[in-house]
């Protein structure tokens, strides 16, 4: 008689680099979590954190999406073969999602940007999120309903 074990897989989620200034800015409607296509140099870079995604968008190019604006510093031991630091990456998604993506930036409006750079069981991946431009009124509401909050737990933590 063969003894089963249950198994159950640990994913192991290792943060690069999140984008928060993109949450203050943007207004997120869905995310999306997609593997990227890098070169051997730029995934040791991404492990030494030498990375800034601060100006960095996604736009569709027929069926495929693709990254601009991350800048992966060269690896600094790299040799002659070293990748450049703002190339165009291409990001890997389901047929399916891309389709749903694409609709849902010609019906609104949208953009795609990255929210996060992270290693997901050693393989890297970004959240991409598909968000709307927020006015100069929509992050002074914000703001004011943050520190409402704020004070609200600073009243109920004094009793």
């Amino acid at each position: 008689m063969a003894i089963q074990k249950n198994t159950v897989e640990k994913t192991e989620i290792v943060n690069i680099a999140e984008n928060r200034r993109a949450r203050y800015d943007y207004s997120i409607s869905d995310t999306y979590e997609c593997g990227i296509v890098l070169l051997g140099t730029e995934v040791k870079s991404l492990r030494a954190r030498h990375l800034n995604f601060s100006d960095a968008y996604a736009f569709l190019k027929g069926s495929e999406i693709f990254l601009i604006g991350l800048k992966i510093e060269p690896y600094i031991y790299g040799t002659h073969v070293n990748h450049t630091a703002d190339r165009t990456r291409k990001l890997l998604l389901h047929k399916k999602e891309i389709q749903k993506i694409q609709r849902e930036i010609q019906k609104k409006g949208s953009t795609l940007i990255p929210l996060k750079l992270y290693f997901k069981n050693g393989r890297a991946k970004v959240l991409l999120a598909i968000a709307q431009g927020k006015s100069k009124g929509d992050k002074r509401e914000d703001i004011k309903k943050r520190d409402a909050d704020r004070e609200v737990s600073r009243v109920m933590r004094r009793g």
